[in-house]
């Protein structure tokens, strides 16, 4: 079998790239001097998730008037929102950030979201992780960009997604690391098999770019898999571990503490889509809340003495409709909030231009406006953060120029 029909059958075996080298199909060693830099770590909400909920405008009565049978009480002891500013309010469920904006670590950026008007899951997220809403034809993803516009060498280890698959936000030219997660991560794959291992190393024995960067791939990736698996053994300490999100960031936050090469990381939370039964305080939202509320906390505390260098971006790809529809759940919108979390972050407060909820105010006469484009939040992170010049962040979100109102949260 040749490389070209060997190379197809194995991409057809399902989680066969865990470590993925990237078009370049090579990857540096990293210098010294990268480590304890500055991180980027994105978390996204893939189906949407409603931000009215989230951070819920209690201020104004045509929220409650909005959703008779959704909305987040602002009184009535355990199931009443946590006040944020006299204006806006926590989810209950979200109580384990609380402390974290009490430390001012966390800010919220309302009515943000993506100048596209798409209320398809599929576009809208392919247009968050390219970072050019409304241009199909981007071959990249925005991460990737980054990554080949931070200084000094690059490993393949710098940039990880954890998750099962590499994600749009990450492909590109540049090397990632797709890593496993939850009980997946040190599970053996394909590309364990002895013959299939074999046949690979046959046939990236040479010294060309592709054949040095698979053999560096595969070292790096059996260092991640070491790695996780003895910190999942000294976490569990004989009891089953914690299931979804927390056992996710659990992981993630260790890698990261342990291995200083890594500078960006991504993470992605399903099941947002709350069409139907969306609940309040208690219900649908709330179940996939309070995991995420208390592993963004985890992700938090675990990372130690990192996380005064590290960002963490929460989006999703748009929010819901203002109004709660027959079924008790709320369908596809625009303007949604999103969340910056970090040792820089400028926290303790709601940013963005709030539009308000009275019906001509709304976008389309349905939707929370946007009057905050994504980009702009994640620019002044890249600029305040990372440190990268105009010329930079231009190559990261080509064709984009930030305003001169864009919230100033790091």
């Amino acid at each position: 079998m040749n490389r070209r029909k060997f190379l197809k059958a194995a991409s057809l075996i399902p989680g066969m790239t865990l470590l993925t080298l990237g078009r370049a199909g090579w990857a540096a060693r990293v210098n010294e001097s990268d480590i304890g830099l500055k991180r980027l770590i994105v978390v996204f909400l893939r189906g949407a998730v409603d931000g009215l909920n989230v951070v819920v405008p209690y201020g104004e009565s045509v929220y409650y008037d909005s959703r008779p049978t959704i909305a987040i009480p602002a009184r009535g002891g355990a199931d009443a929102l946590i006040d944020l500013d006299g204006h806006f309010g926590l989810h209950p469920a979200l109580a384990g950030v609380a402390p974290l904006w009490r430390e001012r670590s966390v800010a919220f950026v309302h009515a943000c979201g993506s100048p596209d008007a798409t209320r398809s899951h599929f576009d809208a997220q392919d247009y968050m992780e390219s970072g050019t809403p409304g241009v199909k034809a981007t071959p990249d993803g925005w991460m990737n960009r980054l990554l080949a516009m931070l200084p000094g060498a690059h490993t393949s280890t710098q940039a990880v997604s954890f998750g099962p698959t590499l994600p749009r936000i990450f492909t590109g030219r540049m090397p990632v690391a797709n890593v496993g997660v939850g009980q997946a991560a040190a599970r053996p794959m394909p590309l364990d098999r002895p013959v299939v291992s074999a046949a690979f190393d046959r046939l990236y024995r040479g010294d060309d770019p592709l054949s040095r960067a698979y053999r560096e791939g595969q070292q790096t990736r059996r260092q991640l898999l070491a790695e996780l698996k003895q910190d999942m053994e000294a976490a569990s300490n004989g009891a089953p571990s914690a299931s979804g999100f927390v056992e996710i960031a659990d992981e993630a936050a260790r890698l990261m503490a342990r291995d200083k090469h890594i500078q960006l990381a991504f993470l992605a939370v399903g099941g947002w889509d709350t069409h139907i039964n969306q609940g309040a305080t208690t219900g649908q939202l709330a179940n996939h809340l309070r995991p995420l509320g208390d592993g963004l906390s985890r992700l938090a505390r675990n990372l130690g003495d990192a996380y005064r260098d590290t960002m963490i971006v929460v989006m999703s790809e748009f929010g819901r409709t203002v109004r709660e529809n027959g079924n008790g759940g709320t369908d596809h919108g625009h303007g949604n909030v999103m969340w910056v979390m970090g040792g820089a972050v400028r926290g303790g407060r709601v940013y963005g231009n709030w539009p308000g909820l009275a019906e001509e105010n709304l976008y389309q006469g349905r939707d929370l406006a946007v009057t905050t484009d994504f980009r702009e939040v994640i620019g002044a992170v890249l600029t305040r953060h990372l440190k990268l010049d105009g010329q930079r962040v231009a190559a990261v979100f080509p064709g984009f120029r930030p305003s001169a109102t864009a919230p100033n949260i790091v």
